[in-house]
């Protein structure tokens, strides 16, 4: 039997990657396929929108608002940390680059919106992945629903809107929000509706990360590839270093959950598309915001967990943790 999962699963982020690659494959030969397939098929390959409410519904029935005051504040301070930083970015970028972003040199693609939409969010599957090697670190896996909410492009949208880069009707706004809150509802409300739906987050990265590829042309992933490894290197690096110091200081934790949150997310590589369905003013940016995202998801997939793993290392050589048997030897494969 064909172990399809497990090759994919090689590939840093390569249950995203691999389906997204495939779609903008078919999309550079055959540009009209979804029109010509038609029907269920066809309106799959251009319906984004439907598989991603979906998702960050799941998404939302993980967050349990009874958690402890420990979990809840590691939790949102990862959270905070990870969106204001972006957004500090965003403002200071806003100043430099062009609204249509860079469209000529070895910077061709950057924008704003790319570099807002790579930092905004972190890699939940890798997070939990790496958290679950290494022992006892309970509290640091429990506090992940909290700060997985910024996957969407609510963040996003509010902070284009704050800083004057863009202008988001508030109906477009709350309804980025509704598939978490009614999945917080119904996860709330139903611990077996939690149970039913948490796990369709794995299942829904290939389909959607399909459909955002077939938005997309390899020469469009191939022009914005340098621009997304410099992003993915600065997400890892930048947003590791403040999330270790909010973790450690503010939290008063040893630091660890904030480098192990210091990439980027699979989900995120869906923000620039959705924000120009908001906002046409984005259309020119989002293709190359797109490509630059998935390559920035598939670097931090491989720094995060070596960043990680190196200061564990540090930590149990300082005799600030203990650790189980050989742990701090294990560097787990990227998740999704």
């Amino acid at each position: 039997m064909m172990k399809i999962k497990k090759n994919i699963e090689k590939i840093p982020g390569g249950m995203m990657v691999v389906p997204l690659v495939i779609g903008a494959i078919i999309h550079t030969i055959w540009p009209k396929a979804d029109v010509a397939l038609t029907g269920v098929t066809g309106s799959y390959m251009v319906g984004t929108s439907v598989i991603l409410f979906i998702f960050f519904f799941a998404v939302g029935t993980n967050i349990n608002l009874k958690s402890s005051g420990k979990i809840a504040a590691k939790g949102v301070t990862l959270l905070l940390g990870k969106v204001i930083l972006a957004a500090l970015i965003a403002v200071g970028l806003n100043m430099i680059l062009p609204k249509e972003g860079v469209t000529t040199g070895v910077f061709t693609g950057l924008s704003v919106l790319a570099v807002l939409a790579a930092f905004n969010a972190s890699n939940g599957g890798l997070y939990v992945a790496l958290m679950t090697t290494i022992p006892n670190r309970d509290v640091d896996v429990a506090a992940y629903p909290f700060f997985s909410i910024q996957s969407g492009p609510f963040f996003t949208m509010i902070t284009l809107g704050l800083a004057g880069i863009g202008a988001f009707p508030w109906p477009a706004l709350v309804s980025t929000l509704v598939p978490f809150v009614l999945g917080m509802i119904v996860g709330g409300l139903d611990h077996d509706m939690r149970d039913l739906f948490s796990p369709l987050q794995g299942g829904l990265v290939p389909f959607f990360a399909f459909t955002i590829g077939y938005s997309l042309n390899l020469d469009m992933i191939l022009q914005s590839g340098l621009v997304g490894i410099l992003v993915g290197v600065l997400v890892v690096f930048v947003s590791g270093y403040v999330l270790y110091l909010l973790d450690r200081y503010v939290v008063r934790s040893d630091g660890l959950a904030g480098w192990a949150a210091s990439s980027t997310a699979g989900a995120a590589v869906s923000v620039p598309i959705v924000i120009a369905q908001m906002n046409p003013a984005f259309k020119s940016t989002a293709g190359s915001a797109t490509a630059i995202v998935a390559t920035s998801v598939l670097v931090s997939a491989i720094l995060t967990p070596i960043v990680t793993m190196w200061y564990y290392r540090q930590l149990v050589k300082k005799g600030k943790v203990t650790v189980a048997h050989s742990a701090a030897a294990q560097t787990p494969t990227p998740a999704k």
